[in-house]
């Protein structure tokens, strides 16, 4: 179950996972925060994000933060409930990621049980073959349509919270190529591109275009919507 500092006992889980009704960052962040996550490949991606706004950051895992339960039904809640839990916890402000791959054939899953469905597989290798084993076993036929799906939530001691959601859509590649990403980038082709993620490097995958245009991953285009809500304005790096 999810841990809560000593001033936020009384708040469930599921109280946890919801936004703050029209809440808006009165000043842009700045300073030092908590990037809510174990995972590394996310943690790397994140802080190359946020580096060039001069944001300071600490991980959960450097913290000695647990991971909290994801109790959530969709991304959006369960990025907001890590974040909360994160600043409650810290004392600081939080950001925090929840993300997965979104398949049409298999009616949308693994999405927010991607990493579950990993871990439950015994790893990512295991997972994208059961994967495409699922995909051979059902009516369907390729090309296999799928996107990934990510929400980035800023969680405030205070409880206050907003998430930011992004999508890039492609179809699914096997067997696996690449080893340049993480999780199920090896399968994943993004619209237009030859290269699945796991062949792009990490600068080509979520870089932000300078004319504001959407950036290529999942979580460059929610990272857009945060940088305009909460960062200088600036979208670009």
């Amino acid at each position: 179950m999810v841990r809560h500092a000593s001033g936020n006992r009384g708040v469930t889980p599921s109280k946890l996972c919801l936004p703050t009704p029209g809440f808006k960052v009165k000043a842009k962040l700045q300073g030092q925060i908590v990037i809510a996550t174990h995972n590394e490949g996310k943690l790397a991606e994140m802080r190359d994000l946020l580096a060039p706004y001069g944001i300071k950051t600490l991980s959960s895992g450097e913290l000695g933060l647990p991971e909290p339960e994801e109790t959530g039904e969709t991304f959006a809640a369960n990025a907001i409930l890590k974040a909360r839990a994160a600043a409650q916890l810290s004392r600081l402000p939080a950001f925090a990621d929840d993300s997965g791959l979104c398949i049409d054939a298999l009616n949308g899953e693994p999405g927010i049980h991607s990493a579950r469905y990993a871990r439950d597989a015994g790893g990512f290798d295991q997972a994208m073959q059961k994967l495409e084993e699922a995909l051979a076993a059902g009516p369907h036929k390729p090309p296999f349509k799928a996107h990934f799906g990510c929400a980035l939530a800023l969680a405030f001691p205070d409880g206050k919270a907003k998430a930011f959601e992004g999508r890039v859509f492609g179809e699914l590649v096997f067997p696996p190529r690449g080893h340049l990403g993480f999780g199920y980038d090896p399968i994943f082709r993004p619209e237009g591109f030859d290269q699945t993620f796991g062949e792009m490097t990490r600068e080509e995958k979520h870089s932000i275009p300078a004319d504001g245009s959407p950036g290529l991953s999942h979580r460059a285009r929610a990272f857009q919507l945060f940088a305009k809500s909460c960062l200088d304005g600036r979208t670009s790096n």
